[in-house]
């Protein structure tokens, strides 16, 4: 197995940061094949000042098929470009050392932790309306986010609370663009190869022909908003074969009404959850849809952040709401599962169901 420094890639001026003025420290978090710490680069926003950070690598144990999917995500970050609710990328260091990849840094961590810690808080101390409507800024940032990430012809494959990330004054970040790809040379990105995927998350196409797009990318965030709404429960808890929960798509089955979730809001998840792509809302009818459901004084970022400034101080004395999850970290693991198209020969039937 090759080392890291044994990769040679090409030297991009204009995203290279020098590597002494990086220094790593406390470990975030780690996927399948790469980890993520916290960091301060210094100059990196401002000439000479420290700037708190999220670091990005492979483990020592990776192989050269992670590398590669690395190297991807960088690229796509790199051609994202800014915007207030998807993470930024803000420098990589590829020369001398291993490959880092150097991002803004979101210090209240995942949605997904974010609601399950905060579920006492929301649903004791708040009326019910008052924490829908709360959660529904949420999905309106995402859906924002993601308004501009199709404008950029990207398709992110994996969009989910756990790959949400809630940053300072609770600002959300799409994040993780391990399983992103670009579409600019067409309207759909068709997976040839095996690799894990988030089958709970995936639309019946992706999920039957592996095909990606950006209305594949409505089902996945109509899954999120469910989750938003359940604050962090495990779509389709009781489905373990995936071959059942495909056929029962297609048959009509979709995740129930959440409680404590509006008809409208609900109704919007279903609309995302059409089986056809083509009927399924585009990104910016969602979040205008969003707009129009809620009040004026719940869309102001000042409200919005006292509200989850209050649920940050109370979530200190509350620290048993995680565990009222029956769901784990496992369950989530479960839902990705190895990639393998049931019709990938047939690519007549796969255009058909282009939208």
């Amino acid at each position: 197995m090759a080392t890291a420094v044994e990769y040679l890639l090409p030297l991009d001026e204009k995203w290279e940061f020098p590597r002494g003025y990086l220094t790593l420290g406390k470990h975030l978090g780690e996927g399948e094949f790469g980890t993520v710490v916290q960091g301060e680069a210094i100059g990196i926003l401002e000439e000479n000042v420290i700037t708190t950070v999220a670091v990005k690598m492979l483990k020592d144990s990776h192989s050269d098929s992670d590398m590669i999917d690395l190297v991807k995500e960088m690229e796509v970050l790199k051609l994202i470009g800014a915007h207030e609710n998807v993470l930024r990328v803000l420098g990589c260091c590829t020369q001398n050392g291993p490959l880092l990849i150097i991002t803004e840094f979101a210090q209240y961590g995942n949605l997904l932790h974010f609601l399950r810690k905060r579920h006492y808080f929301i649903y004791k101390n708040t009326s019910e309306m008052l924490a829908e409507h709360t959660l529904l800024t949420f999905a309106l940032q995402v859906a924002r986010g993601m308004e501009y990430l199709a404008s950029k012809k990207c398709v992110h494959r994996d969009l989910a609370a756990r790959n949400i990330l809630v940053s300072h004054v609770f600002v959300l970040k799409i994040a993780d663009f391990g399983l992103a790809r670009n579409i600019q040379s067409k309207e759909y990105y068709k997976k040839k190869t095996k690799g894990r995927l988030p089958v709970k998350w995936m639309a019946p196409e992706a999920l039957t022909h592996l095909l990606f797009t950006i209305k594949s990318d409505v089902w996945s965030y109509g899954i999120l908003l469910w989750e938003i709404l359940t604050l962090g429960g495990v779509p389709y808890p009781a489905f373990t074969d995936m071959g059942k929960l495909i056929k029962d798509l297609k048959s009509g089955y979709r995740l129930e009404q959440p409680s404590n979730c509006s008809s409208k809001t609900y109704n919007l998840m279903r609309e995302c959850w059409h089986y056809l792509p083509e009927e399924r809302p585009n990104f910016s009818s969602i979040a205008q849809e969003l707009c129009e459901m809620l009040p004026s004084e719940v869309l102001d970022q000042h409200a919005s952040e006292n509200f989850w400034s209050n649920s940050n101080e109370s979530n200190s004395s509350n620290t048993k709401s995680e565990s009222n999850f029956s769901s784990t970290e496992s369950e989530y693991n479960s839902s990705y599962t190895e990639s393998e198209s049931s019709s990938s020969d047939n690519e007549n039937e796969v255009d058909n169901l282009l939208p």
